[in-house]
């Protein structure tokens, strides 16, 4: 596995465990416990993308454009990797 599929990877493991908690909270308002879990899992999300874009390249089209030149088109883009 290279550096930048673990780097997805990882993403991708911290945002199912958001959307998990998310759902969860959903019949669980008043649960503090998957509250503080589900707010760290997020910060934990929001980190990885941002180093994986640091090391690789925007993520989403949103992310895209450096001051000086577009980079949504550099390749690989995150789904062929």
């Amino acid at each position: 596995m290279t550096e930048q599929q673990k780097a997805l990877q990882d993403i991708r493991q911290h945002k199912f465990a958001v959307i998990d908690a998310g759902m969860y909270l959903d019949g669980h308002p008043e649960d503090e416990t998957a509250l503080q879990y589900f707010r760290m899992m997020a910060k934990k999300q929001q980190q990885a993308e941002e180093t994986y874009q640091k090391h690789f390249g925007p993520l989403q089209l949103v992310d895209a454009g450096t001051e000086k030149r577009w980079d949504w088109i550099d390749e690989p883009w995150p789904w062929e990797v």
